[in-house]
């Protein structure tokens, strides 16, 4: 494989030995269907059951499979900073890997991106609990946009596209991967945004709950600062890609 592809697709995992081989299988379907090169960028965050076993059959049937391995469950921004660091592709594709974004939905991204820096999933239809999760997140999202100037219905949805060159050079802190468009609309301000499907969860369980809103409210205080420390070449990285093994 070449050292430059098309698509760079990275999903960070915890916990997911059921979903990862359903979700291997629904991306490869969409992408075989379109002419591009591409990889696949599994990012196992300190799983406790079988998740890296399953990543490692993929990889070893399938070269286009790329697995990163924690130490430890150091978070997604963690996860997703790790896939950029090694990801080769002209754009780079997100998503969550417990089937509720739709692979399906990547070729409409896509399509976009050609003339976009940033292309941003909204699931206007969420499968999710109103309270808990819903509620706080039209409230949230509202807030970041004001504060950031990037206006979005779904800064949450994990189903993103970007321009390769908008978020390899930031640099990420924990919790960072809440507000990528935000951050890499510095290095890209043409941003866009597309309804995508959200699925019910079928197997494991939810990671995140109504404390992460309040996480991104406090965040909210300093969220210009954290901008700029993340295009900021004088701010220190930190040990992000010190703590991954690599299988591939």
């Amino acid at each position: 494989m070449g050292s430059s592809l098309d698509l760079s697709i990275v999903v960070p995992l915890k916990d997911e030995e059921q979903n990862i081989t359903p979700l291997y299988e629904e991306l490869v379907g969409v992408l075989e269907r379109g002419a591009d090169t591409y990889e696949i960028i599994l990012v196992d965050d300190g799983s406790s059951d079988r998740t890296f076993d399953r990543a490692a059959e993929l990889h070893h049937r399938d070269d286009r499979v790329r697995v990163i391995r924690f130490t430890g469950n150091f978070g997604q921004t963690a996860a997703f900073a790790a896939g950029f660091a090694v990801a080769r592709g002209r754009f780079i594709v997100t998503l969550d890997g417990d089937l509720q974004n739709d692979p399906a939905d990547i070729p409409r991204l896509l399509e976009l991106a050609n003339s976009h820096d940033i292309v941003v999933g909204w699931r206007r239809h969420r499968q999710d609990d109103f309270l808990t999760r819903k509620l706080p997140s039209v409230i949230a999202n509202y807030l970041l946009g004001v504060v950031s100037g990037v206006r979005l219905h779904d800064n949450g949805c994990s189903l993103k596209v970007f321009r390769s060159e908008v978020v390899k050079p930031l640099r990420l802190r924990p919790g960072m991967h809440r507000y990528l468009p935000a951050l890499a609309s510095q290095l890209g301000n043409r941003v866009a945004e597309v309804v995508v499907n959200h699925r019910p969860r079928r197997y494991g369980r939810s990671k995140y709950g109504l404390s992460r809103t309040f996480t991104v409210l406090a965040d909210l205080l300093r969220l210009r600062a954290l901008m700029k420390a993340a295009v900021d070449h004088r701010t220190d990285a930190g040990s992000l890609y010190v703590i991954e093994t690599r299988l591939g």
